[in-house]
C-alpha cells in the first residue's frame, strides 16, 4: 500500500484540504475551461492568470488573502479588456494584449516590492506556482462559494452564450445582449482562474483552465460529453498531483518534495497528448482526428441552442 500512498497520506489535515480544494477548482475550470475553448478565448484566459498574478501578489503585500487577490485582480482585468475593445469584437485580441502587458508590469512590481519586504521569503513561488498544502482550511467555504458563484453564471447563460460564441450577428437579432453575455462569463472565467491559481499557481492556471478542456473537445461530439471527460480528467490530474508531490517527499534525498504544480501540469501535457492517439479516440468513437478543435463541438452545440 506504501508503493502507492506514502505513510499519513489519508490522515493528513493539508492533504484533506488540498484534495477538496484541488477537486472543486478543477472542476471550476473544467466547465469554465469548455467554453473557452469553444469560443476560441484561450488567450484571453492566459491573459487573466497574468492580471491574476498581479493582483494576488498587491494583495501579498498589502498583508491581504491571496485568493480575493488573484479573483479581484482577474475580474478588474476582464471589465478592462471589455472596455478597451468594446466598439468591435475584432479589437478583443488587442484588448486582451494590452491588458496584459500592464498586468505584466505591474506583477513584477509588486512582486519585487513582496520579495523586498520584510522576511517574506518565498513569496514569488507561492504565488507564481502554488502551495495547495499550505492553504489554510478555512479558505475551504470561500472556495466553495466562488466555485458555486462561478458554475451559476456558466449555467445562467449558457444558451446565449454558445450562440454568441457562433454567431454573434444571429444572436442580437434574437435580441440577445451580446456584450453582457461576454462581461458575465469573462467574470466567470476570472474567477476560475483565481481559484486555480491557489492550486498550481496564478502563472500555470492556464494550463487547469485549458488543458482537460481542450482534451475533451478533441475527443467528444456534443457539448455535455465534453463537460463530463474534462471535469473527470480535471479532477484525476490534480489528485493525481497531490499525490505524486506528497510522496515526493520520500522520493528526494533531501525530503523536501517537488512542487504539485509540476504534477498537475505533467499530468494535463499527458493527458493532452494521450487525446490525440488514434487508439484514445477510437475509443471514444470519434470518426476522424479533430482537425479544427472546438469548431467541431460548437457545430454540435448549435443544434441545441437552436
Amino acid at each position: 500500500m506504501h508503493v502507492v500512498f506514502e505513510f499519513g497520506f489519508f490522515t493528513s489535515a493539508p492533504v484533506r484540504t488540498a484534495l477538496i480544494i484541488g477537486a472543486v477548482t478543477a472542476m471550476v475550470s473544467a466547465v469554465v475551461g469548455v467554453f473557452v475553448v469553444v469560443r476560441g478565448q484561450s488567450f484571453a484566459g492566459h491573459a487573466l492568470t497574468d492580471v491574476a498574478t498581479t493582483g494576488g501578489s498587491a494583495a501579498f503585500f498589502f498583508g491581504w488573502s491571496p485568493l480575493l487577490g488573484f479573483i479581484g485582480g482577474g475580474v478588474i482585468g476582464a471589465g478592462a479588456m471589455d472596455l478597451i475593445g468594446v466598439e468591435r469584437e475584432r479589437r478583443r485580441d488587442l484588448a486582451t494584449g494590452i491588458v496584459l502587458g500592464t498586468a505584466l508590469g505591474l506583477a513584477a512590481l509588486f512582486l519585487y516590492l513582496d520579495t523586498t519586504k520584510g522576511a517574506t521569503t518565498g513569496a514569488t513561488q507561492q504565488l507564481l506556482f502554488g502551495s495547495i498544502f499550505t492553504v489554510d482550511p478555512s479558505t475551504v467555504p470561500l472556495v466553495l462559494g466562488l466555485s458555486t458563484l462561478a458554475l451559476a453564471i456558466v449555467v445562467m447563460i449558457n444558451r446565449p452564450l454558445l450562440l454568441s460564441s457562433l454567431s454573434a450577428e444571429l444572436t442580437r437579432a434574437r435580441g440577445i445582449n451580446v456584450r453582457g453575455v461576454g462581461v458575465l462569463f469573462m467574470i466567470a472565467m476570472a474567477v476560475s482562474v483565481g481559484l486555480s491559481s491557489i492550486a498550481v499557481g496564478s502563472i500555470l492556471s492556464t494550463a487547469l483552465l485549458i488543458g482537460p478542456a481542450a482534451a475533451s473537445v478533441r475527443l467528444t461530439k456534443s457539448l455535455r460529453a465534453s463537460l463530463i471527460v474534462a471535469g473527470v480528467l480535471g479532477v484525476a490530474t490534480t489528485w493525481l498531483g497531490i499525490l505524486f508531490a506528497y510522496d515526493s517527499f520520500y522520493w528526494v534525498p533531501s525530503s523536501q518534495g517537488l512542487p504539485v504544480s509540476f504534477f498537475i501540469v505533467s499530468l494535463i501535457f499527458i493527458a493532452y497528448l494521450m487525446s490525440g492517439l488514434p487508439l484514445v479516440r477510437r475509443r471514444f468513437d470519434r470518426p476522424r482526428a479533430n482537425s479544427v478543435g472546438a469548431s467541431n463541438a460548437s457545430t454540435e452545440v448549435l443544434k441545441a441552442v437552436s
